[in-house]
């Protein structure tokens, strides 16, 4: 079966922007509806849940018939055919305390594998999307990794997993790899992390325990801008569950230090 990746692009541009504007509007209201999932510090808000049905009913309506995966309401992938995967509020956390830094993402996949995305930032208005060679874009203008060589010069997008124990393993390995680059960031939304990938505002990323949602989108992006991108279960160095993005010409020495930090055993 064959599918059209710019019109698949156009939609989840248009239900992303419409669930990111419903996001602003309800924030005043939902930040104080908010419950937890894997530990304390997980937060979901009613946002989350309203913004993940708006999706589902807009593809309902868009694309009907196929299934979508979304991380408030789940859901499982097509046996044959397209699959949407939806994260209603990437940077719940962010959401919830009032910094601006979160986005709706949502992604078509095809057998598991992102074929057109978008990632949406509802508070700017920037538009984010990609598809299986069309390359990336940001609001119209094509997007390129960095040129970066050097991993002592090179800026680092990471991120930490909720559970406390982990995290603390975590935290002992980022500091190991802290010496080894120019700088780090925790942004808090990892699909943008990803797109900063692919504008070359970060030189790479790494983070585990990502869900489908969290990546399908902006790995994407990160790929088509021409990133060296490995997804959970594709590099066991770094762990089952690690997602990796970085430019090409610090690629293999980042991954080289990351498993000497112990970032495959965390």
């Amino acid at each position: 079966m064959r599918f059209d990746p710019r019109s698949l692009v156009d939609v989840a541009v248009l239900v992303a922007r419409e669930a990111g504007e419903l996001a602003v509007t309800m924030r005043e209201a939902a930040v104080t509806d908010v419950d937890t999932k894997s530990s304390a510090t997980d937060v979901v808000t009613a946002a989350d849940r309203a913004s993940e049905q708006l999706v589902r009913a807009r593809l309902a309506e868009l694309r009907p018939g196929e299934p979508v995966i979304g991380e408030e309401e789940g859901g499982s992938a097509a046996v044959e055919g397209l699959t949407w995967v939806v994260d209603p509020i990437d940077g719940t956390v962010n959401y919830l305390y009032g910094i601006p830094h979160y986005a709706v993402s949502v992604a078509a996949q095809v057998d598991g594998a992102s074929v057109a995305g978008a990632v949406v930032e509802p508070v700017s208005g920037r538009v984010w999307t990609a598809s299986r060679g069309g390359g990336a874009w940001l609001d119209g203008r094509r997007l390129q990794v960095s040129d970066a060589t050097r991993l002592d010069l090179s800026l680092l997008g990471y991120g930490f997993a909720y559970r406390a124990e982990r995290r603390q393993r975590q935290a002992d390995a980022w500091a190991g790899l802290a010496t080894r680059v120019r700088d780090m960031r925790r942004a808090g939304a990892a699909s943008l992390d990803l797109c900063a990938v692919a504008a070359g505002r970060l030189d790479a990323y790494a983070e585990h325990t990502l869900g489908r949602w969290d990546w399908a989108a902006g790995a994407l992006l990160a790929s088509e801008a021409g990133a060296v991108v490995h997804l959970p279960g594709e590099a066991p160095e770094l762990g089952a569950d690690a997602t990796f993005a970085a430019a090409p010409g610090i690629a293999d020495a980042l991954f080289t230090a990351l498993v000497e930090c112990g970032f495959g055993k965390v």
